[in-house]
């Protein structure tokens, strides 16, 4: 199972904007203009380096990683990586219950913290 996509579509941007504009009565443009500032807050926070925690859903977090040798898998020559910045999604513990049809009424947001792991030293 691990690696499968159980999914049968993709769902994208406007996918959303539709379900704000029939579920909330906005109209398209104001729905648009809603998960647009939505997703700009959420860009303008993690490119800070700051950490993103939605309740009941997960953790976006900024790592970075260090320059490191590694191998050219077609031929076995060493190359450099660079150091960059990561995004690492967690989800949370209510999420996890959710996808594997498990009962999540009893999960709170401090079963969330439990997942949090130090900031240190992850690649």
């Amino acid at each position: 199972m691990a690696g499968q996509n159980l999914g049968k579509s993709t769902v994208t941007k406007a996918d959303i904007v539709e379900n704000v504009y029939q579920k909330i009565g906005f109209s398209k443009k104001e729905a648009s203009e809603l998960v647009e500032l939505c997703f700009n807050t959420l860009k303008d926070v993690l490119q800070n380096g700051d950490k993103v925690k939605i309740s009941g859903f997960g953790n976006f977090v900024v790592r970075g990683k260090n320059e490191r040798i590694g191998r050219n898998p077609q031929t076995g020559e060493q190359i450099k990586i660079s150091a960059r910045r990561v995004l690492t999604f967690r989800p949370s513990q209510v999420l996890k219950a959710m996808l594997n049809g498990e009962e999540y009424a009893h999960l709170t947001d401090e079963d969330d913290d439990e997942d949090d792991y130090d900031d240190n030293n992850h690649e």
